[in-house]
């Protein structure tokens, strides 16, 4: 199927605009729709568009921001979670104060991340300012909320997540989604409203060349040692216990291959058990958090292969990120990462089976020159297709395409496929 919505017109082109972006997180708390939002909004600064972040207070972060002189975001007192200590949730009553401040501000269009207090607070606040709200579908809650949730049973949450989703995606002008599947998605809960699929895209410092062998020397990894390579939150979702036991069947083959899992989360105790359970204490490595702006390019350099096995993916930037280091990749295609993955445009897609992803890993570790060229493939892949630059201009076509009316949008039944959908021409 392809995208719901075609807009007409370069960013190049339209007038700046000035948008308010609002999420329940942002960085330091380290995950995906925090490098989203700041590959968006780096972007579009360079645009010419002026845009301000509304997110929670973490600390220290205000004081960080002012020190880095990130003066546009506006950070919102915020309540701990207790089954989900990484994460913060904004003061509702807090954020309204600045309504005031808000309304002087004269933005064009508001742009929600996440489904929490963001998206009521974005509601409010965009009709208090009489513009719309648009909102990124960021994260797969089907797939995800039951691990978070473990006392109410999987359908049930399912069910739940299905019917919020449909509801708060309902209840905003427009939608964003990062990849055609996830959209597909929406639209069979019932998600009518106009829609775009944008991904995020790359920033030039992602292509930034790095030294994957002091990284490994660092880590005491030695130069010659097969290295696989995990990057994300460890987080239940990520099916990160996949990889460990494709590792199980991997070292029959090469014994002395080793599992590098970066990040942090909720999962790392459960994964540690499991780790010594499979007896690959000498297989894996849990180093923990890397800094994005000085270790993450070398951490990506310095592996063979980037393994991947996350079903509940909106987009998979890390996939994209690996690529730009000419890491070639050994993924399952599900979802988000559909959307990305083709197979030898830099990575070889792996059926969902621990034994059979094992087997195309140990291809590319036995044949060091197929490896070696996937990876350059992989590289020209992630160069051609997938600039933040690109990416960005699309938003604000979206975004100009929204605010300047010029959308008319028909509705038909694809009967065949069982969608929604809707064509949109911008006049």
């Amino acid at each position: 199927m392809t995208n719901d919505y075609i807009t007409a017109g370069s960013s190049e082109t339209m007038k700046p605009l000035k948008v308010l972006f609002i999420s329940d997180v942002y960085f330091p708390r380290i995950n995906g729709v925090s490098t989203s939002i700041n590959t968006f909004v780096k972007q579009m600064q360079n645009l010419g568009h002026e845009v301000h972040l509304i997110a929670p207070e973490y600390g220290q972060a205000t004081q960080v921001d002012v020190a880095s002189r990130e003066l546009w975001i506006k950070r919102i007192p915020a309540r701990s979670i207790y089954f989900d200590p990484e994460d913060k949730l904004m003061k509702f009553g807090e954020a309204m104060k600045l309504l005031p401040i808000l309304e002087k501000e004269r933005y064009d269009i508001i742009h929600v991340h996440t489904p929490f207090v963001a998206h009521y607070l974005g509601l409010k606040l965009a009709a208090a300012l009489n513009i719309p709200c648009i909102e990124t579908y960021h994260t797969f809650f089907e797939d995800y909320l039951h691990h978070y949730l473990p006392w109410v049973p999987k359908s049930l949450a399912r069910g739940m997540a299905r019917m919020i989703s449909k509801r708060q995606c309902n209840a905003v002008d427009a939608i964003v989604a990062p990849s055609q599947p996830m959209l597909n998605v929406l639209r069979d809960y019932g998600v009518k409203v106009m829609a775009q699929v944008i991904p995020t895209g790359l920033q030039e410092s992602s292509f930034k060349e790095a030294d994957g062998q002091a990284f490994r020397l660092k880590y005491g990894i030695s130069l010659e040692r097969p290295m696989l390579l995990y990057v994300g939150r460890v987080a239940f979702e990520k099916n990160i216990n996949f990889l460990l036991e494709m590792t199980k069947h991997l070292i029959e083959n090469q014994p002395e291959v080793l599992l590098v899992v970066t990040g942090e989360g909720p999962a790392e105790a459960s994964l540690h058990k499991l780790a010594k359970t499979l007896g690959l204490e000498n297989n894996i490595k849990f180093i923990g958090y890397l800094d994005r702006n000085t270790e993450l390019n070398a951490c990506y350099e310095s592996a063979d292969i980037f393994v991947f096995a996350s079903k509940s993916e909106t987009q998979g930037l890390v996939l994209l990120e690996a690529m730009a280091q000419g890491t070639p990749v050994v993924a399952i295609s599900e979802l988000g990462t559909a959307s990305i993955l083709i197979e030898g445009k830099g990575a070889l897609i792996a059926n969902d089976n621990p034994v059979e992803f094992a087997v195309r890993v140990n291809q590319l570790l036995t044949y060091p020159e197929q490896r070696l060229e996937l990876g350059q493939r992989a590289k020209a892949y992630a160069l051609e297709k997938w600039t933040a630059k690109l990416q960005a201009e699309r938003m604000i076509g979206f975004y100009s395409a929204i605010t300047d009316n010029k959308i008319v949008t028909k509705s038909f039944l694809d009967v065949e496929k069982g969608h929604v959908n809707s064509q949109q021409v911008s006049l």
